[in-house]
């Protein structure tokens, strides 16, 4: 932008103010003269002249006037790779990877500044910024480990060798640096007189041609040099050299031509004197003929417009250059030129079709350049590019945003001129609204975000549209930041701000989570049948109940709300609890102080108390609560146990309490523990003293705590001590086992044996190897454990002695529900009887030809051979379950096979409920089937049955029936519901009354169908074939006559209402209204009326029409008729001081300025010079602005 110096009286005053205060007098009074202006010396003295030649000469010679200008020491390279000799292509984003390890690494080494950027052309353009020697070795570093490299051999005289060296290989190393090569030069013992270049295509032409040179410089022969257009050098040396070489093998002179990198147009002849006169001869012939057909010549044209000259995939450029291939056309960045080179007519028709086009579009198309700082590009784009999209596609222009990294501001729309300008207006309003935003930290816990966004962003989306200018911004979970940012207006920013603190307030008051112990067989019943009861509680304790999964062993309910809905919610489930089983409750008061050593550390002594007791929960008050209550739930006799147990440690801990760890191995535990807690129950009822084995949980695993009074500890302590030092005793000890009995021992992994070493003190059984005859079993351990190992083995043998097997006769068809999931009925069986059970393999029906297919339920028999030579009552093969064991457990385990038999039922249920006994996607029926563990078997709807068939234990059938059953009512009680709820109502009303019905925004309409509990339903406006007057009410026959009724009652009074027009002055308009029309509202509200005011342009401005009962719309009148009376005299009072107010500053200033008068100034002399121009910038141009000159009013300068 250029600035224009203009002379006024206001600027002259400045200008003077550095007078003498003689020369200020004569000017002031001058000045104040109109008729007389002030001369130009007077107005613009001259300065004191001075003698410089003469100052110049008196001043000392000193040693500064020696100095000269210092060149810069830091140059800047730009080197451009090819996308075909690129290193790395394949890269998923530019600036990472491998190349920038390069880069980085060539930055280290040399003290170079290294800047790279992506072509168009997918090239790589690397600047290199540092002193001269730095460059030239980052340069060649870069060659070497950014390009490929390719190699190519130069051959020239041996004796010349020692020229391309240099003095110390000087000369050599700088060729590698300028060319960025590695040039090998064979030793001088090697008879070869090839030199090897290895580098880049560009590197390996120019270190080849500087060879060349040097070579020919040191050739006896004679040089000469022939200066040639760098444009004519392809046409001499022909396709891939062709000609060039023929020329030289005629000639037998070489013809060194510089490589189209190298900015040189001397080629180099080296020969014969004769030889080489004909070929600078026929070098000279080749460059002529060129020359008079070959034109370069250049079209003007604004460097935006190129990219719209070349095309979308260069298409426009492509039909000027399919019509004339021999012509090359060269755009330039930053130019304001296209260059066009080729055969001189083929050149003349490509400038002309291109200035047409220019030409055009100069006229079809404009630009425009806005400053919109860099900070809200990214808000101008939008998200993934929708706001500016939007404007592109709206305006049908291009606009160019600069990228993140430049941080230009600067921002130009190109296209239509109307377009240009339309979507500049646009942009700058955004920019303008976004600079007048503000942005608000929120401090939000983290753990709140996820509730506030919502289920797939629900809830912050309803945030949004109720904030609609606000953006709101949610820190990465990964980031684990409380901080979430608005920006927006303020007043919106400020609004959104409190909506969401009280959000967060009610989020922060309904997080608070009690955890509840409930027996596990009982949720179940908490849940209830199709989640009644739990759904229930949730709703009406508006709280949170989650319930643990059900195959984890945790039996704790978690309840999660406002404080006092959790009490209520725990209170509830308590209770469903009690009444269910023999669930007793009983409180106990310990004091407050002891309540931490009863729990014990990490809850080790309480859980143990309850584990002993048969699993009762044991409730201690909130630390700091300072209750002394201690709650106890569980079966009847458990709670008495438990609460002897804990009155006893209470007493114990108040008189004297004593505690005492000891460490034993924990594969010693179980053998100390014994089975189902027998040696330690032993030593506890002897000394009385309470001994804490350490959990799973526990990180210490050898810790032993013994609690009680002192005596009683130390006397626990002796005998476990001397049962420790037992088991430290190893003894190696062996018995007599039938081999017969050994596979059962080491079968699956040796199952038998790990169970025996946990059970007894990590005791090592060892059986001989199979295939030896040996019977002889050695075991090695503790003594004790030891002697009841082998008391175990014994009876196991005996068990194994006392075995039989028996068959089980269970159709195959059931095994699979017999087996349960993952065979856990199976294994459950196995563990309760000590019993093996063994299922027969799956039977596939066998081909047809062979055998026939069985059918299920056997009845038919196969026809094959293997049928004829079948007994048909034998039990078929794969139906015969093996169970091994001792007899009586056989036949116990038998028993509880065949009570997993399936049995199947048949109940009768309408088929037109059957879609909904099923659900959506088929959760009703998976949600019984789960509920009641039976398979419920709907028929398919093609065969239009009744039936529908239930298979699983009998003892669960009965529960399936009936809850099948109780949902066929529910259906039933909801079809009738339906139908009692679809009953249609027609009222007629006249269409002009519906906008009142429907109220502002459905406010009226949805209020009678909430109320009424009714859908109503209006015509539609654009549908000619309903009835413009009908009013449809669907719903109850009592809800839809009273909704009738309600309609009627508004049409009623809509129909007495009259409308009356009142002349109210325009002037008044606005005030009688208010700000956001809140003093109208109020006014309709207070007299029940409605009051339209005219819109802008009406005919008559001052009628304003008021609707309502008659009596209202008088008062309503009376009331504005007042208001615009007291408004009136306001308004003529101000009109009245308009006249003696001064007028504004901007409006004087629209009388034109004379400027300042001088008289006797140069440009009026004689000589006739004209006046300088103040307004013209080329007159008086502001400091470093280049401006276009201005076409002056008495014409062009001379």
């Amino acid at each position: 932008m250029s600035s224009v110096a203009v002379l006024t009286q206001e600027s002259f005053a400045e200008h003077r103010s550095g007078l003498t205060q003689q020369q200020v007098k004569v000017t002031a009074l001058n000045s104040e003269e109109e008729n007389d202006p002030p001369t130009y010396k007077e107005a613009f003295p001259p300065l004191p002249e001075k003698a410089p030649c003469l100052e110049a000469a008196q001043e000392p010679a000193g040693p500064w006037s020696k100095i000269r200008p210092i060149k810069a020491s830091v140059i800047t390279q730009v080197f451009h790779v090819p996308l075909e000799e690129r290193k790395y292509k394949d890269m998923n984003q530019f600036g990472e990877g491998e190349q920038a390890k390069i880069c980085l690494d060539i930055m280290q080494k040399t003290g170079a500044h290294l800047e790279l950027s992506l072509a168009k052309d997918q090239g790589l353009s690397i600047m290199v910024s540092g002193k001269l020697e730095a460059v030239m070795k980052a340069r060649k570093e870069i060659v070497a480990r950014l390009q490929t490299q390719a190699s190519a051999t130069v051959a020239i005289p041996k004796e010349h060798h020692r020229f391309v060296i240099g003095k110390n290989g000087e000369k050599l190393q700088d060729l590698e640096l300028k060319t960025a090569t590695k040039i090998q030069i064979p030793r001088p013992d090697d008879p070869s007189n090839q030199i090897k270049i290895t580098g880049t295509k560009e590197g390996i032409e120019k270190a080849r041609h500087e060879i060349l040179l040097i070579s020919a410089e040191q050739d006896k022969r004679a040089v000469e040099r022939l200066d040639v257009e760098k444009v004519y050098h392809p046409f001499i040396a022909g396709p891939y050299n062709k000609l060039v070489s023929e020329l030289m093998q005629e000639t037998g002179t070489r013809i060194n031509i510089p490589p189209p990198s190298v900015n040189k147009t001397e080629i180099v002849f080296t020969g014969e004197k004769e030889q080489l006169a004909q070929a600078v001869a026929r070098v000279k012939k080749i460059y002529e003929e060129k020359a008079n057909s070959f034109t370069v010549s250049s079209v003007s044209a604004p460097s935006w417009l190129h990219r719209f000259i070349i095309g979308k995939k260069g298409q426009n450029l492509a039909k000027i250059t399919q019509q004339m291939p021999k012509v090359h056309i060269e755009f330039t960045e930053g130019e304001d030129k296209i260059t066009l080179e080729g055969p001189t007519e083929d050149v003349n028709v490509a400038q002309e079709q291109i200035e047409v086009m220019v030409k055009d579009l100069i006229n079809r198309m404009d630009y425009a350049e806005i400053n919109v700082d860099h900070k809200f590009h990214r808000h101008l784009i939008g998200k993934n590019g929708a706001n500016i999209n939007r404007i592109k596609d709206l305006y049908k222009v291009s606009v160019r945003i600069p990228p993140d990294n430049e941080k230009s501001n600067l921002i130009r729309i190109e296209g239509d001129p109307q377009g240009v300008q339309q979507a500049k207006k646009e942009l700058l309003e955004l920019a303008s609204r976004m600079e007048n935003e503000r942005t608000k930290d929120l401090i939000i816990e983290q753990k709140f975000h996820r509730t506030i966004i919502g289920q797939k962003g629900e809830r912050i989306r309803e945030i949004r549209e109720k904030f609609p200018e606000v953006i709101i911004n949610f820190p990465d979970p990964a980031h684990k930041s409380d901080i979430v940012q608005l920006r927006g207006p303020k007043n919106e920013v400020e609004k959104c701000t409190k909506y969401m603190q009280k959000m967060v307030a009610d989020l922060v008051e309904n997080s608070f989570s009690i955890s509840v112990p409930i027996f596990k067989q009982f949720h179940k019943n908490i849940i209830g049948k199709g989640g009644a009861n739990i759904k229930k509680i949730r709703e009406e304790s508006n709280t949170k109940i989650d319930l643990p999964a059900e195959n984890s062993n945790s039996e704790t309910i978690v309840i999660t709300g406002k404080r006092a809905n959790c009490e209520a919610a725990r209170h509830r489930i308590l209770a469903i609890q009690k009444e269910l089983a023999n669930i007793t409750e009983v409180e106990v008061s310990i004091p407050s102080k002891l309540h931490n050593s009863l729990i014990g550390a990490k809850g080790r002594f309480i859980r143990s108390i309850m584990e002993e007791c048969g699993g009762v929960h044991i409730h201690f008050p909130t630390e700091g609560s300072g209750s002394d209550t201690v709650t106890i739930r569980g079966p009847a006799q458990d709670v008495e146990k438990a609460k002897k147990q804990l009155l006893h440690l209470a007493e114990e801990k108040q008189t004297k309490s004593y505690t005492v760890d000891l460490r034993a191995k924990p594969e010693y535990h179980k053998f100390l523990i014994g089975k189902g807690g027998g040696n330690i129950r032993k030593v506890r009822d002897n000394t009385g003293a309470r001994i804490i084995f350490p959990t799973s949980e526990d990180k210490d695993q050898e810790l032993i705590t013994i609690m009680g009074t002192e005596e009683a500890v130390k006397e626990a302590q002796k005998e476990l001590e001397a049962l420790i030092k037992n088991l430290d005793n190893v003894v190696e000890d062996s018995m007599v086992v039938d081999p017969k009995h050994h596979r059962h021992f080491v079968i699956r992994r040796g199952q038998v044996l790990r169970e025996i070493a946990d059970e007894y003190g990590g005791v090592m059984v060892s059986f001989p190897r199979s295939g030896t005859q040996s019977d002889k079993v050695t075991l090695k351990g503790a003594k004790d454990c030891v002697e009841a190992a082998k008391k175990r083995i014994q009876e196991i043998i005996e068990d194994l002695e006392a075995q039989v097997t028996i068959e089980c006769t269970i159709p195959q068809k059931f095994h699979r529900s017999i087996m349960g999931p993952k065979g856990s009925r199976i294994q459950q069986i196995t563990r309760d009887y000590g019993v093996q059970i063994k299922f027969p393999d799956r039977e596939e029906n066998p081909a047809p030809v062979v055998e026939p297919a069985v059918q299920e339920n056997g009845e038919e028999g196969g026809e094959g051979k293997e049928g004829k030579d079948t007994d048909p009552s034998s039990p078929k093969k794969c139906d015969i379950i093996i169970i091994s064991g001792r007899r009586e457990k056989c036949e116990a385990a038998k028993e509880a096979l065949q009570a997993l038999v399936p049995v199947t039922i048949e109940v009768e249920v309408p088929f037109d409920l059957h879609r909904y006994i099923i659900g959506q996607k088929g959760s009703g029926i998976r949600k019984m089937m789960d509920e009641f563990e039976v398979n419920i078997q709907v028929p398919a709807p093609e065969l239009q049955s009744d039936i529908i068939t239930i298979t699983g234990l009998a003892t669960n059938l009965d529960r399936a029936k009936v809850g099948l059953l109780d949902r066929v009512k529910e259906l039933q009680a909801e079809q009738e519901d339906r139908a009692l709820r679809s009953f249609k109502l027609t009222v007629t009303v006249d269409p002009k009354y519906h906008p009142k019905i429907i109220g502002r925004k459905g406010a009226v309409i949805t209020q009678i169908r909430t109320e009424h509990e009714v859908n109503i339903q209006f015509p539609d406006k654009d549908d000619e074939s309903q009835a413009q007057d009908q009013i449809t009410i669907t719903g109850y026959e009592k809800n839809a006559e009273a909704a009738r009724d309600a309609i009627m009652k508004i049409v009623g009074e809509l129909e007495q209402m009259v409308s009356e027009d009142v002349t109210l002055d325009h002037r008044v308009h606005a005030r009688i209204i208010g700000a956001r029309g809140k003093a109208i509202r109020k006014i309709m509200d207070e007299f029940k009326v409605d009051i339209r005011f005219p819109q802008s342009g009406a005919p008559d401005p001052n009628c304003v029409t008021v609707t309502g009962l008659p009596e209202n719309v008088e008062e309503a009148i009376d009331h504005i008729l007042n208001l615009e009376e007291e408004y009136l005299a306001d308004v003529v009072d101000n009109e009245a001081m308009q006249v003696y107010m001064k007028p504004s500053s901007h409006e004087e200033s629209k009388a034109p300025s004379k400027g300042f008068v001088v008289r006797d100034a140069p440009w009026a002399t004689v000589n006739n010079e004209k006046a300088p121009d103040m307004s013209s910038s080329e007159d008086f141009p502001s400091f470093g602005a280049q401006v276009a000159p201005k076409t002056l009013p008495w014409g062009p300068k001379r």
